[in-house]
């Protein structure tokens, strides 16, 4: 099953004024006082906005940030890295390709063991589908990375949030 992902106005219309600030307006939520710093659910992370798939659990990590943090997105394309100028330093920003919505940014600091990366994001950017939802949401291709390709809850739900 393919999906289409695409930011409309109906779609922005809906985020709350700080989700609006960080992912229209290229903003940053307080370390340590986001949604999702320290969620250790196994599950998927989504755009806010569009819905499309971007990171999950099984590739998140404990980096002491206070921000939520991954390895890797779940699908390569679905993120677009720019270079960012912005307060006096050279960074790498992270966007959705399809939303273009402002997720984070992405430092060379992360596990070796794993890509060395550290894609560092905004709670406020991102919609966390439970496991057991996955299906219910249209997100049941993903289902596999946690261990199992049943509807229930109860298989695979310790994999995947190492943290």
């Amino acid at each position: 099953m393919t999906r289409s992902y695409r930011k409309d106005s109906a779609s922005v219309g809906k985020l709350t004024p700080e989700q609006y600030r960080v992912t229209q307006k290229d903003g940053t939520e307080r370390a340590f006082d986001n949604e999702y710093w320290d969620n250790h659910e196994p599950g998927l992370y989504v755009d806010v906005v569009t819905g499309e798939p971007l990171f999950s659990s099984a590739d998140k990590f404990e980096s002491h940030s206070g921000w939520p943090s991954f390895t890797k997105p779940v699908i390569a394309t679905s993120v677009v890295e720019k270079r960012d100028f912005s307060h006096l330093m050279v960074r790498t920003e992270v966007r959705s390709a399809a939303g273009d919505s402002h997720l984070g940014h992405l430092f060379k600091d992360g596990p070796k063991d794993q890509g060395g990366l550290r894609y560092c994001m905004n709670s406020a950017a991102l919609r966390f589908v439970p496991v057991d939802r996955l299906e219910a949401e249209g997100y049941g291709e993903y289902r596999a990375q946690f261990g199992t390709d049943r509807s229930d809850s109860t298989a695979g739900s310790d994999e995947g949030a190492q943290q």
